[in-house]
């Protein structure tokens, strides 16, 4: 009788001590998932030390799961982080996201340049064109260089994927790489002969309309979309020389380029 009670006393005892061990294991393995945290130093490809926190969990998961990759856990976002990435999106933009091919306008027979979008709806575009001016009479040919600046304020979406834009508009600067050319009055002249113009860069304005085709997703390799335009224009020489002289009208000093305009991205 009493070595059956000592046996039970026994089993009770070491029943506690079991219950006793489990309520330890569960209360560490709890602390440490809640509360552990290591701290890896890893090198990334620009040599910049990054700072990673893993959790226990997610060492646990990893053990377990070999899609998880500690070093892409998710962390918080620091000062530097912020910082790089101001950094990259300021360089980002600076990658043109269009190319312009342009016949005439006062900038050359031909054209070719890069331009940018922006704004809520990319109703702005800045362009900067090299174009070829053939000798004709002179002695050599010539280069010119504009800077373009259009404005689309709105675009009609028509059927076929086609988007019609009623009215473009603008100014532009151009210049031409050329040493006869001079854009301050040469003292051989008397005083303001020229007044306020010079021979090497000129003022243009313009009015226009495209139409663009939008290419489907699933057809796009290497552009989003094509644009086809044409441009009247004029500069500030002619529209001087129809003010001073009332026989010059506005059909003889405006100008008709046409052009095609490639989207990248």
């Amino acid at each position: 009788m009493k070595s059956r009670r000592y046996i039970t006393d026994i089993a009770n005892m070491m029943m506690s001590r079991a219950m006793l061990a489990v309520t330890l294991v569960v209360m560490i393995l709890s602390d440490a998932k809640a509360e552990t945290r290591m701290d890896i130093d890893t090198v990334s490809a620009d040599t910049a030390v990054v700072s990673t926190t893993i959790t226990t969990e997610a060492i646990i998961d990893s053990l377990y799961n070999r899609d998880v990759d500690l070093y892409e856990m998710p962390r918080q976002e620091t000062g530097y982080d912020r910082r790089v990435h101001r950094i990259r999106k300021h360089w980002d933009s600076l990658i043109p996201t269009q190319t312009i091919a342009q016949y005439a306008g006062n900038m050359g027979v031909f054209s070719l340049g890069v331009g940018w979008e922006y704004g809520k709806h990319g109703q702005w575009e800045t362009n900067l064109l090299l174009g070829y001016l053939p000798k004709f009479r002179s002695d050599r040919a010539k280069i010119t260089i504009t800077l373009k600046e259009n404005f689309i304020p709105w675009g009609l979406y028509v059927k076929g994927g086609w988007l019609a834009e009623p009215l473009s508009c603008g100014l532009y600067l151009n210049t031409i790489l050329d040493g006869d050319f001079w854009d301050r009055q040469p003292e051989r002249y008397p005083d303001n002969y020229y007044p306020y113009l010079s021979t090497k860069v000129r003022i243009n304005v313009f009015l226009g309309q495209r139409m663009t085709k939008i290419i489907p997703h699933n057809k796009r390799k290497t552009i989003k979309s094509i644009t086809f335009f044409y441009e009247v224009s004029t500069c500030d020489v002619y529209l001087r020389t129809m003010i001073q002289d009332r026989k010059v009208t506005l059909w003889d000093i405006i100008g008709l380029s046409i052009g095609i305009k490639t989207q990248l991205f």
